[in-house]
């Protein structure tokens, strides 16, 4: 996952969101070969700049963008199991040309960045929709929804807020898309009730935002579920240190004195 951890430290100024998001997708699938997936994109890249009539035409780029993916392949928005952990993984968004905002906003992004093409994410609070800027065309464009181009209006509106605030238009750095993405696959997980991954998801999150003391009560109280008593008492004492006015600290000390009890009895 060195991509993955790169982005989440923000180790180095150059990273490479496709391998970010394969890396991801390797918490579901721990045997992905990265390799076939992006010459995928590659191949998709291609085939898009073949359609394409001018570089320097920003809404032919747009347009062409919109009618191959999301028309002619077929890409859509999963609104049937928006909540299956595939649309989280960019190598089934690849299979099956389907998934949620998040992913197949990075997809495009990725193609768009092999034609050298300046497209940014933008993470909306309910939505993730993309922005296309060169300076001389703009517009932001809806992945999940047929890849369509949609006003500012429309983008708050998504969004769901009452006044139109510039601040939500802001791009997402990488780091922040790859933190969302783990925040979507770690929900599905919890929802799931797969405690394995959710955990597996909690420490990448946990390497991006050490600071977040109720992913460690979440990580501990997970551990916990698995009988992992060492790992549920690190990680409940650090939730207690970084919340130290948590209003269940009693109850948090209570189950830390049943760990120690536990502990007592098998050691």
């Amino acid at each position: 996952m060195n991509h993955l951890h790169e982005i989440l430290a923000e180790a180095t100024p150059r990273v490479r969101m496709d391998r970010a998001a394969l890396d991801l997708a390797s918490i579901h699938f721990p045997n992905l070969e990265p390799e076939p997936f992006l010459d995928r994109l590659n191949d998709l890249a291609a085939s898009l700049g073949d359609r394409l009539r001018n570089f320097n035409d920003g809404r032919d780029f747009v347009e062409k963008a919109s009618s191959y993916l999301f028309g002619e392949l077929g890409f859509h928005g999963n609104e049937t199991d928006f909540f299956d952990p595939l649309n989280s993984c960019l190598n089934q968004v690849l299979e099956r040309r389907t998934g949620i905002p998040i992913t197949l906003a990075v997809m495009y992004m990725e193609i768009a960045r092999r034609l050298h093409m300046p497209v940014f994410g933008i993470g909306l609070p309910r939505h993730f929709i993309l922005e296309f800027n060169d300076g001389n065309f703009a517009a932001y464009i809806d992945p999940f929804n047929g890849g369509r181009t949609i006003t500012a209006q429309e983008c708050f509106a998504l969004a769901g807020a009452k006044v139109a605030d510039p601040i939500l238009l802001q791009r997402a750095t990488p780091k922040q898309i790859a933190m969302r993405m783990l925040q979507n696959l770690h929900g599905v997980y919890l929802r799931a009730a797969d405690h394995e991954k959710a955990i597996a998801t909690l420490d990448l999150l946990l390497l991006g935002a050490p600071e977040i003391g109720p992913w460690y009560k979440r990580r501990g109280m997970l551990s916990l579920e698995l009988k992992r008593y060492h790992a549920a008492r690190r990680d409940l004492l650090k939730y207690l240190e970084l919340e130290p006015e948590a209003t269940d600290r009693e109850a948090i000390q209570k189950q830390l004195q049943a760990i120690h009890l536990w502990l007592a009895q098998v050691s």
